[in-house]
């Protein structure tokens, strides 16, 4: 029987993403189809005559009204007059009716078609008394549509002798009498019915639109990168553009290294692809297919109301792209947990995040601009400024500016992450809020708002979930040991056994270690680290036993060592008592690490690694494993290559080992600072393993542009290239490798960046 490895796991749990996420978006389809949204194809409003009628009577005092106080709420207006005084009141009710069957008859949206009966007995016995669509319960009337029908056409029969029923006038306050409804105040109502309706409309379908389009963009470049479906001359002409529309960087050389002033890090072209469409879209999809109808029961002119729709399409935008927002920040992004939709990596995810957050900031900010201008406009800022919707609306729109503007800047994560990390959780949950309260007080009566919010909070749960199930179900609470490397090194080896990962299942991928015993006060705290397998490695402290004195002395008798990389696969043999070899050194004195297990090399920095010194037995939670890349088809095509470069800097080597067991023609160049030398020594069984293939620099920097060009003049048909290390490093091999793509034709290149810049 197969071993149950932590890599067959999360194969599994992958497949159980993959069955939610599916289920997910059946249950989102059926909420679509059932009319959640406003206008998609719901319609509040519905028929437009009967509302209006309504609309055109609701204001008017009854001889039942309320003279000491509220009759009721409907929506955001107080009004005198109860749901029970409605279904009670004669001349209300006949009035409804009459003009009920007289402007549906000639409605313009019924084109031409009679209104059926039925669906004006429905809106008489849901909206008449009440208007559930504006969260007010109805109470039944004491009449049914066809008996106030009845009703009032005997009192038209009667009123026929003398002249006819009387008409109310536009500025009209009683309604003692059967009275047919003032034309101008009807056609003012129905033309903000409609107007509204519409406009509703299109926010929801452009946010869709919006949605939409970030999901599926990702999904649709994957698909013509690698997809066995799309046309492999499809697959060859994508990689032929890679260096001219994908690997370079919008800003020189910038991409890892963040911008001069604090401006954060500059996308690729590849990423600005994505954001410059995205950002376009959004411009277009806030500024076009605004429409007027005046007069207005609302607005007092076209262009305050053409102010208020955009003050409406911008809060509605704002609220349906907060879920691509969680999204792209996840870790457990399902784009990159659903077979066929994974291409693209965590790390460009992270930058779109910060983009798709800055959009969404923006429409905040201008919905905000927009209302305060409006609302001063009307005279109605002192009254409204003080309810809890404006308060909350308050709230949300300080959060999104300090997220997006503030604590998510450069520096702010550089120097104080684990700060960053809580104020991000923090104020992200205060922003949920906020737009909740907001829209909950302001349109609990109207579909779709909320159903975001909701979305949002999914996608946080959800990754939250399967964080907790990749600890639980995965790797789990361990016991590790901790080993300083001595000398002026700040980097310490943690040893975590028991884990039965191959080179290949550590390949591109990190974990996230929690140190609760450290940092009992912010158990939370997690930082991302490279696996190593502990039987690539050896045993710790394996290098400065060889190059130590006394060591060497005692071993000076060896004049032949086998060499054995990972996996116990043979690897040159070299002379001299330097070429110990990881399996060799397993049977040497002193204590050491479990073969089978991972190992992280981790240079201490501010937070909770400050605090790590040697210990034999040190609790941990892992929480992984995650990949670098965003798809195993990146992973392959490295793996597929004539020959695989790999050049690290300082403790970036640790994303390059796996590579080294799993490529029959990699080249190491690394190059690392003295104070690090420690790390190297640790390495040595490894390295000595492999010979003189590698080139190892200590205080001195590598020539990444010569060595690159060497590799590509020695005649390979296809070079893989992996670069992790510094900010400068990385970005150099970026342009680099960018250059050579473009001018050697006959040379295929593939690259891999692997950074935490974020």
């Amino acid at each position: 029987m197969a071993a149950n490895t932590p890599a067959k796991r999360w194969q599994a749990s992958r497949f159980a993403a993959t069955i939610v996420v599916m289920l997910s978006l059946l249950h989102a389809t059926a909420a679509f189809n059932a009319g959640a949204l406003t206008g998609v194809p719901a319609n509040n409003y519905d028929p437009y005559c009967a509302m209006a009628c309504v609309r055109s009577l609701n204001g008017l005092l009854l001889s039942c009204s309320s003279t000491q106080g509220s009759g009721g709420m409907i929506g955001m207006v107080d009004f005198a007059t109860s749901s029970a005084c409605w279904a009670s009141d004669t001349p209300y009710l006949t009035s409804l009716a009459y003009c009920m069957t007289v402007q549906c008859a000639i409605d313009e949206f019924s084109r031409g078609e009679d209104m059926p009966a039925s669906k004006l007995e429905w809106f008489w016995e849901t909206e008449a008394t009440g208007q559930i669509a504006a969260g007010a319960p109805t109470v039944t009337p004491k009449w049914t549509y066809a008996q106030a029908l009845v009703e009032a056409q005997a009192v038209v029969s009667n009123a026929s002798a003398s002249g006819g029923l009387p008409a109310l006038a536009a500025n009209a306050t009683w309604l003692n009498t059967t009275s047919l409804v003032s034309p101008a105040v009807y056609r003012a109502q129905w033309n903000v019915l409609v107007a509204v309706q519409e406009e509703t409309s299109k926010e929801n379908r452009y946010g869709i639109a919006l949605l939409s389009a970030g999901v599926l963009l990702p999904i649709v470049c994957t698909a013509l990168a690698s997809s066995s479906l799309v046309p492999s001359s499809v697959h060859r002409l994508v990689h032929r553009l890679k260096p001219y529309l994908v690997w370079p960087s919008t800003m020189g050389t910038y991409s890892v290294r963040p911008l001069p002033y604090g401006l954060g890090n500059a996308p690729t072209r590849g990423q600005a692809l994505y954001i410059g469409l995205f950002v376009a879209l959004n411009v277009v999809l806030t500024s076009v297919n605004y429409r007027a109808r005046q007069p207005s029961a609302w607005f007092l002119n076209t262009s305050r109301e053409i102010a208020a729709y955009i003050l409406y399409r911008t809060g509605e935008l704002g609220y349906i792209l907060l879920p691509l927002v969680f999204l792209f920040g996840s870790r457990n992004n399902v784009l990159l947990l659903v077979p066929g939709a994974a291409g693209w990596s965590h790390a460009t995810y992270l930058v779109l995040h910060r983009w798709v957050a800055r959009v969404f900031a923006l429409q905040a900010i201008l919905h905000s601009v927009v209302g305060l201008v409006l609302y001063k406009l009307n005279g109605v800022y002192d009254a409204e400024s003080v309810q809890p919707y404006w308060i909350w609306g308050i709230v949300a729109t300080v959060m999104v500016v300090l997220l997006t503007f503030g604590l998510s800047g450069s520096y702010a994560r550089a120097y104080a992450y684990e700060l960053f990390l809580a104020a991000h959780v923090v104020f992200s949950a205060l922003l949920i809020v906020g737009c909740w309260y907001h829209a909950y007080d302001l349109y609990k009566f109207l579909g779709g708002v909320v159903d975001f919010l909701y979305a949002a909070v999914a996608v946080w749960f959800f990754d939250h979930a399967l964080r907790v199930l990749r600890v639980v179900g995965l790797l789990g609470a361990r016991r590790a040991r901790v080993t300083e490397l001595g000398g002026a090194s700040d980097i310490v080896r943690v040893d975590v056994p028991e884990v039965r990962w191959t080179s290949f299942d550590a390949l591109g991928k990190h974990v996230y270690v929690y140190l609760p015993t450290l940092t009992p006060w912010r158990p939370w705290e997690n930082h991302p680290f490279s696996i190593v397998p502990t039987a690539l490695v050896g045993r710790s402290g394996l290098g400065q036993s060889v190059r130590g004195s006394d060591d060497m002395e005692k071993m000076g008798s060896l004049v032949q060592v086998q060499a054995v990389a990972v996996d116990g696969a043979s690897s040159l043999s070299r002379s001299g008592p330097a070429s110990v070899s990881a399996a060799t050194a397993s049977t040497g004195p002193g204590p050491g690490p479990d073969p089978a297990g991972i190992t992280l090399y981790i240079r201490r920095a501010n937070g909770a690694t400050r605090r790590l010194a040697a210990h034999p037995s040190l609790f941990v939670l892992l929480e992984g494993p995650y990949a670098n890349t965003g798809t195993a088809t990146a992973t392959n095509a490295l793996l597929r290559c004539d020959r695989l470069l790999l050049i690290g800097g300082g403790i970036g080597i640790t994303a390059l080992l796996p590579y080294l067991a799993c490529h029959a023609n990699a080249k190491l160049a690394w190059s690392l600072r003295a104070a690090a030398r420690p790390l190297l020594d640790d390495l040595s069984a490894l390295l000595d393993a492999r010979g003189d293939v590698d080139d190892v620099r200590v205080g001195r920097r590598l020539d990444a542009e010569q060595l690159l060009a060497d590799e590509a003049g020695a005649g390979w048909g296809r070079i893989g290239v992996v670069v992790s290390g510094p900010g400068g490093l990385c970005d150099s091999v970026r342009a680099r490798v960018v250059d050579l793509a473009k001018a050697t034709p006959g040379t295929t290149f593939e690259l891999e960046v692997e950074a935490y810049s974020w």
